[in-house]
């Protein structure tokens, strides 16, 4: 069935209220959740929310928790998520890193003792609304070797970034380290499917097709089904050091896996850098070479715009709604009612 945005983010909070999120935490993490389904991105979306709750009402995650801004030098700051779901905390992370870019031209902001965020790139979007660029860094539970290893370490580790064009859809691009995002298994696992050879490895270290025994195995980094490259796993490694080492949250392989409802509080890290182009190219110098870079990649047909795609489903949502298994949606309602 179909329901409006409103509603079925109406409907999401509530039923994180109930698992035990204050307020603030139960309307952000809806309002982040609703927009990735509705940008057709299901395995951080609609999916997540009985994994939430679970976690609320096992202990996983503290309803109560409220973020603050624990430490400012300068234009770095950060924030402490006091071991709540994610979204309000990467909020106001990304609101002050905004306000301190202002000011300063440049700013870096990191969450710590934090929990999966989601979209990484969709938290920028207050960034590129104010006219900057923002780029985004997360850490998850292990669920990649380092290069060369077998047993889990980094996270799949996302990262993102957005630029602002003038007059048009910011350019967005959001990606995780490993050669597909963690919940695309989870999804796969749910429906009974198997997935593709070169996605991860088992509890052994051997190549799967199974979804589950991928989970309980290992994630592959990108780039290893083609050539056993490195480089996935180099850039986890940079991730992970940037949210662990630099502002202090743990390392993945000392959190329990989100796809688990007993374990520990993850206290995992997300950072922001805010960068103002004014202070630098300057504004309109830095809109005209956007343009002028886009118009050379959109000389070729098969081009596509990065976030182009999610974008006009997030549009279509908000005209249309969003569909939504009847199946998944009836517990939410009768608890409602």
């Amino acid at each position: 069935m179909k329901m409006t945005m409103n509603l079925l983010t109406s409907l999401v909070a509530g039923e994180l209220r109930r698992a035990g999120a204050n307020a603030d935490m139960a309307d952000a993490t809806a309002k982040a959740l609703v927009l990735a389904e509705a940008q057709g991105l299901s395995s951080h979306g609609l999916s997540r929310v009985n994994q939430y709750a679970t976690h609320l009402r096992n202990g996983r995650v503290n309803g109560d928790a409220v973020p603050v801004v624990v430490k400012r030098k300068g234009a770095a700051l950060l924030v402490d998520a006091h071991e709540g779901l994610a979204f309000a905390a990467c909020e106001l992370a990304v609101g002050q890193a905004i306000l301190a870019a202002k000011e300063n031209g440049v700013a870096f902001a990191g969450v710590i003792r934090s929990h999966h965020c989601g979209v990484v790139v969709d938290h920028l979007r207050a960034v590129a609304q104010a006219g900057m660029v923002g780029i985004g860094f997360a850490n998850s539970p292990a669920a990649m070797p380092a290069a060369g290893g077998l047993h889990p370490i980094f996270g799949t580790d996302p990262i993102a970034a957005i630029f602002p064009r003038r007059n048009n859809l910011p350019l967005m691009i959001d990606l995780s380290l490993s050669e597909v995002a963690r919940g695309k298994l989870m999804v796969a696992a749910k429906e009974g499917k198997s997935i593709p050879q070169g996605w991860a490895l088992d509890a052994q270290g051997n190549p799967t097709t199974d979804p589950k025994a991928g989970l309980s195995g290992a994630m592959l980094p990108f780039g290893s089904r083609a050539d056993a490259s490195p480089k996935g796993a180099m850039l986890a490694l940079m991730v992970e050091l940037l949210v662990t080492a630099v502002i202090g949250a743990n390392f993945g392989y000392e959190a329990s896996s989100f796809f688990v409802d007993e374990g520990n509080r993850p206290g995992l890290g997300q950072a922001f850098i805010v960068i103002d182009p004014g202070a630098l190219a300057g504004r309109e110098q830095f809109l005209s070479r956007v343009e002028v870079l886009v118009g050379e990649m959109l000389k070729d047909e098969g081009v596509r715009l990065p976030g182009t795609r999610r974008e006009e489903l997030r549009l279509q949502a908000l005209a249309g709604g969003v569909q939504v298994a009847e199946e998944l949606l009836a517990p939410w309602i009768a608890a409602a009612q």
